[in-house]
């Protein structure tokens, strides 16, 4: 399993005009909701938004990565998102956030689960790749870039 096996063109949008935490979110939210792996976005939500209310997923470096393990999917499922300008996000670094990711994967699926968190932290916690992802100009150059930086990564 990798990121760029995961994402698809519909679950990437790309300069996002947003002016909250909670806009981010609820628009990562609504990006997945017509994903094939989603049977239950109200509790999705839900399970996002408790996970986030436990500790900002604000992880640093411009990236926010909310996530959850969840009943609402039966498979993993994850989106990607650039924002037009910087949200402050809580972060670990203070920092705030202009790369987001969102994941969901299914309750018993938590080793992947962490070792997705794992993944996507190490590949765009560098700053060459946050660049390259900042400055995409389309869903298919973030697919692309993915899958180059992955190339050489054993799958999940």
């Amino acid at each position: 399993m990798k990121i760029e096996a995961l994402l698809s063109e519909k679950c990437i949008a790309l300069n996002l005009e947003l002016a909250t935490k909670q806009q981010v979110i609820e628009k990562m939210l609504s990006i997945v909701a017509v994903h094939r792996g989603v049977t239950d976005s109200k509790k999705l939500r839900e399970d996002v938004l408790k996970r986030e209310g436990e500790m900002s997923t604000g992880i640093g470096k411009q990236i926010a990565l909310p996530h959850a393990k969840t009943s609402a999917v039966t498979q993993p499922v994850l989106a990607f998102a650039t924002l037009h300008r910087e949200i402050d996000f809580e972060s670990i670094d203070n920092e705030p956030v202009q790369i987001v990711f969102l994941l969901a994967t299914p309750e018993e699926m938590l080793a992947e689960h962490l070792k997705l968190l794992g993944r996507i932290t190490r590949l765009a916690g560098r700053e060459e790749v946050r660049e390259r992802l900042l400055h995409a100009g389309s869903a298919t150059e973030v697919l692309e870039l993915f899958r180059e930086e992955e190339k050489d990564l054993p799958q999940i």
